[in-house]
């Protein structure tokens, strides 16, 4: 007991420190050896039941993106991507000082935005004064039009919660058909899991009050899609 009649834990918080350490010194080979272990777990274990197949999982991706509520324009080349934003904004009749961009996206060549809207461009997670966030996506599930977004430091996540308008790179070999797709296809790729994996079906709502529907509850009330038919 301490002077003040509390418990003096310092005795166990020293040995858990101490084992804390102690592992942190397993030889390099355990990590290999843990991943090993995982996948011939998952390889044992199959996966659980499919959607129906589908001919066209682009096709269905943007039917089903409607059906969410958001706005899809089909471009041929990322090249154009920046005069799409531009067009939906002046058809939109949005106007903004700022725009968010994730940093992963800073190649593009945005000036014909930058020059429509007079706004500020800037390449990093939004400070919550950004009316429009612009960012691309890990993937995409075709079987209920949802995005899914990884949260990593050059794609912030709160590129898609915070401004209110939202608009979304999708490319064509991004979309999936299921969930499962999703993780199915991270572990082929060697994806490590992120922090965050946030899967986002059209634009924010809730119907808490009185069973109405309201748009922007949690975050944008405007997406819109740009899809990416071929490689740039």
């Amino acid at each position: 007991m301490t002077e003040q009649g509390e418990l003096d834990d310092s005795a166990a918080r020293s040995e858990i420190l101490s084992k804390v350490r102690a592992l942190k010194s397993k030889p390099n080979s355990h990590a290999d050896v843990a991943r090993a272990n995982a996948m011939a777990y998952m390889a044992r274990h199959d996966r659980g039941p499919k959607p129906y197949p589908c001919a066209d999982v682009v096709d269905l991706f943007v039917t089903r993106a409607k059906d969410m509520l958001s706005t899809v324009s089909i471009l041929d080349s990322e090249a154009l991507v920046a005069q799409e934003c531009r067009r939906y904004l002046d058809e939109s009749g949005i106007t903004t000082e700022k725009v968010s961009i994730w940093p992963s996206l800073s190649g593009l060549d945005w000036s014909a935005l930058k020059e429509s809207i007079g706004a500020s461009i800037e390449f990093g997670a939004p400070t919550g004064s950004e009316l429009l966030g612009i960012s691309g996506v890990a993937y995409a599930l075709a079987e209920t039009g949802t995005l899914v977004f990884s949260s990593l430091p050059d794609d912030p996540a709160s590129t898609h919660l915070l401004p209110e308008t939202h608009i979304a790179i999708v490319k064509a070999e991004q979309v999936v058909h299921s969930m499962e797709d999703v993780f199915e296809r991270m572990r082929v790729e060697g994806r490590a899991m992120p922090r965050a994996l946030n899967f986002v079906s059209g634009p924010s709502r809730t119907a808490d009050i009185e069973q109405t529907i309201v748009l922007g509850a949690h975050g944008p009330y405007r997406v819109h899609v740009i899809l990416i038919r071929a490689n740039p």
